[in-house]
């Protein structure tokens, strides 16, 4: 995380909301060799307290020493900035490349579930992204064969991730001045899909 004050003004709803709508990140662990890391989808709770997230057995993190301090690391779009953005040389000089990015970082205590957590866990996680795809009627566990999710559901896990503090960087060239911040947002809106959600960040800010 970037330690600018300047790209560290997201309010904790807004970051929340963030990592929310993703709904993925990179959970870490300190394991006996070194840290540990997994691609993991989570739920975060109402009152975003703890997320709950599941594991496959045989993941190093699911046989590491838990309850134990952990991180989500939840990655938005992400931008080169070429310094060639801001200006001409003699009216900005002395510029040089950067990247803008979104992220939030989670952090507090990965704790092993019971395993008949593990059921309504995946049940919750598959009905809140497949209410989020409106051309087709949502899946559901039902529609598995009798006796086939429970062999699948003994290859996974579930975990409670409690929340202890939420930290959002979205930096987006708020250092600059807003003449600078809308030239690079023209540029980023010419690049691809990442750049272009970065274009629009700023370009919202800037209001």
């Amino acid at each position: 995380m970037h330690p600018n004050p300047a790209f560290r003004q997201s309010p904790r709803d807004q970051n929340l909301a963030f990592a929310r709508d993703r709904g993925f990140g990179l959970l870490t662990v300190n394991g006996p060799e070194g840290p540990l890391a997994a691609h993991v989808p989570f739920l975060l709770n109402d009152d975003a307290s703890f997320a709950e997230l599941h594991l496959a057995r045989s993941n190093p993190i699911a046989r590491a020493g838990l309850p134990a301090p952990a991180l989500i690391a939840i990655s938005g779009p992400d931008a080169y900035i070429s310094p060639d953005w801001y200006g001409a040389h003699e009216q900005v000089p002395d510029q040089v490349p950067t990247w803008n990015y979104v992220a939030v970082h989670l952090r507090g205590t990965l704790e092993l579930l019971p395993e008949d957590a593990l059921r309504p866990h995946v049940d919750a996680l598959s009905a809140e992204h497949e209410g989020r795809i409106t051309d087709k009627r949502p899946w559901t566990s039902a529609k598995m064969t009798e006796g086939a999710m429970p062999r699948m559901m003994r290859m996974i896990l579930p975990f409670r991730f409690r929340v202890a503090s939420v930290e959002g960087t979205w930096k987006l060239n708020q250092n600059k001045t807003p003449e600078i911040r809308a030239r690079a947002a023209a540029a980023l809106a010419r690049g691809n899909a990442s750049a272009q959600e970065i274009a629009a960040l700023i370009r919202r800010d800037l209001g």
